[in-house]
């Protein structure tokens, strides 16, 4: 479905060409919004530069040569040589039908479909989700929801700490708390106290570090029981970890769960495959590689350290194990890493090293999506009133808990269960809108009044004009479905604002997706509420001055409902039709 801007491009593209076939390539002929006409074309300026004449009249000659009959009422010349372009009413309400009657809302499919592979969330074994698990889960679960609703295909990893060192203490501590104990302790999603207990034994017992040791060397050896143990350990992390993902509403699944054991069999191959291309190299009795370019703060070669002096395995044998496994078994064309900004170091030499080895062949990519940190207002990392880091659970349980209080005091006359419910998709809309909201390479600061706010760019606010266009139908007794057949009149200035903003969801899904960029798509929604609210103010819908004018604007009412609803849905946030 072509937005308002695409046939104007066609046109201006095909004009270009035609007037000036040796100097059309590569000009910019985007028709972009523009605060003094609906869209501006800047071709002028480009071209005059390449054929050595005055932009004014360059623009002149094609804005007397282009054919826009249909599409625009009107095209001016403007300042320097910019076209300033008005389109015709009739030209958007076609458009705006075309939208109406597509189930994608306008959203164009990829032209190439990609096999991406999304690295997100994270967390370890026997650990519990803190407040630094929220922006990774969040932001991936939205890419994932993009990435899917343009055609791509997507295959989710939440690439988990399940193996390690570690794991010596945690088994030992298990056996000594008995099996049944230590599930019972588990299963509660004390994950934390068991860790903290084990970690405690370990740092004040040597017969405990000697016990916790040789558990490693026997998990690393395959041994039976060890395995079992371990195993028991992950089964009840997992339970843990898809109670979380329950709560906050994203698609991760066990099925989804793919821990650093899986890579095992190919650390080996892995070293292997360095030396036979010549790649590694051995450094104070480590094998490592130097990619070039990185260096450290003596601007000495920077080595990534692929074997250990030990005989160990480092993070990055199984960061370059997991490009192989994917690119080869996987068959993926991109993968996106959504690791907060520190790791942008350690993942750029993983890139420079896989594409040095020859294991990032075209078109496959990585790609980093990094993110800043949650704040709390003193503008340190969100921590507890204890100083620890918030758990994740507690965090989503209170942000329901604030959400049912302003429920309740907004409408005490919605049932209790009804209540519960849109309580729900309110708190945890606004933790997930109040993340994806910020761009994900700043640091943003947690304040529960702002985010749980119905005023501003917040996620109530829009969920709230999503219900009140749901209010209005309700009260005139209709199916939304019904005014889709309307025609559709755009008289009133605010008819119009929203009109051309309804028409450019499919560049507001995009732009966020090219970009990695949640934000982008937040911002398009939240003035596309306000487009619409001040819509509302200005034009009255049931009491509209006829019959023809009341069903346009319900037409109008129901597409902006509907776009809201998928775009909130693509970043993982529920709509309720009552609050």
């Amino acid at each position: 479905m072509p937005e308002a801007a695409t046939a104007v491009v066609e046109r201006v593209t095909a004009l270009i060409a035609r007037l000036h076939p040796n100097m059309s390539d590569d000009l910019d002929t985007a028709a972009r919004p523009s605060e003094h006409a609906d869209a501006q074309v800047n071709v002028a300026l480009g071209l005059a530069k390449r054929i050595g004449k005055n932009p004014r009249e360059v623009a002149q000659q094609i804005a007397d040569q282009l054919d826009l009959t249909g599409i625009c009422s009107k095209v001016e010349v403007a300042g320097p040589g910019f076209l300033n372009l008005t389109y015709d009413d009739v030209y958007l309400a076609r458009l705006l039908k075309e939208v109406a009657a597509d189930s994608r809302l306008g959203v164009h499919r990829a032209e190439t479909v990609e096999t991406v592979v999304i690295d997100y969330s994270a967390p370890n074994v026997a650990k519990e989700m803190h407040v630094g698990h929220l922006r990774s889960t969040v932001i991936g679960d939205a890419l994932v929801r993009m990435c899917e609703a343009v055609g791509h295909t997507v295959i989710r990893e939440n690439h988990i700490g399940d193996w390690g060192t570690p794991f010596g203490m945690l088994i030992e501590h298990l056996v000594d708390l008995g099996e049944v104990g230590a599930a019972r302790e588990l299963s509660v999603g004390d994950l934390d106290g068991f860790y903290k207990q084990a970690r405690a034994k370990f740092d004040a017992l040597p017969e405990f570090q000697e016990r916790a040791r040789a558990r490693v060397v026997a998990l690393q050896g395959g041994d039976t029981d060890t395995l079992r143990l371990w195993q028991l350990l992950v089964a009840e992390s997992a339970r843990y970890f898809a109670t979380v993902y329950e709560k906050l509403a994203v698609r991760l699944t066990d099925a989804d769960l793919r821990g650093e054991s899986a890579y095992n069999e190919l650390l080996v191959k892995v070293v292997e495959r360095l030396g036979a291309a010549k790649l590694l190299t051995t450094s104070d009795g480590a094998e490592v590689v130097f990619p070039a370019g990185f260096t450290n703060r003596e601007n000495e070669p920077l080595p990534l350290i692929i074997r250990k002096q030990d005989g160990g395995y480092n993070y990055a044998t199984s960061d370059l194990a997991c490009v192989i496994d994917r690119v080869e078994r996987l068959r993926a064309t991109l993968m996106l890493y959504v690791v907060g900004s520190p790791q942008a170091q350690h993942l750029a030499m993983i890139e420079a090293v896989a594409t040095d080895a020859g294991w990032l062949p075209s078109p496959a990519r990585m790609v980093h999506v990094a993110f800043g940190s949650v704040l709390g207002n003193d503008r340190k990392m969100l921590k507890s009133r204890t100083g620890e880091s918030v758990k994740l659970v507690e965090l989503l349980d209170e942000a329901v808990q604030r959400a049912a209080a302003s429920v309740a005091e907004k409408n005490p006359e919605l049932p209790e269960a009804q209540r519960n419910i849109v309580a729900r998709m309110i708190g945890i809309g606004a933790v997930k809108y109040s993340d994806l909201s910020s761009d994900r390479v700043k640091d943003y600061v947690f304040e529960w009044e702002r985010m749980l706010s119905f005023d501003g760019n917040t996620a109530p606010y829009l969920q709230y004009a999503h219900a009140r266009i749901c209010s209005i139908f309700r009260r005139a007794d209709l199916a939304r479905e019904s005014a889709r057949a309307a025609a559709i009149s755009l008289d009133h200035p605010s008819e119009r604002a929203l009109a051309l903003w309804l028409l450019q969801y499919d560049s507001a899904v995009w732009d966020a997706l090219e970009r990695y960029s949640p934000h982008r798509l937040c911002t398009y929604l939240y003035e596309l509420s306000t487009r619409y609210t001040s819509f509302y103010e200005q034009c009255p819908v049931l009491k509209a001055e006829s019959d023809a004018v009341r069903a346009s604007r319900l037409a109008l009412c129901d597409l902006s409902a509907r776009i809201l609803a998928d775009g909130l849905a693509l970043l993982g946030i529920q709509t309720p039709e009552q609050m």
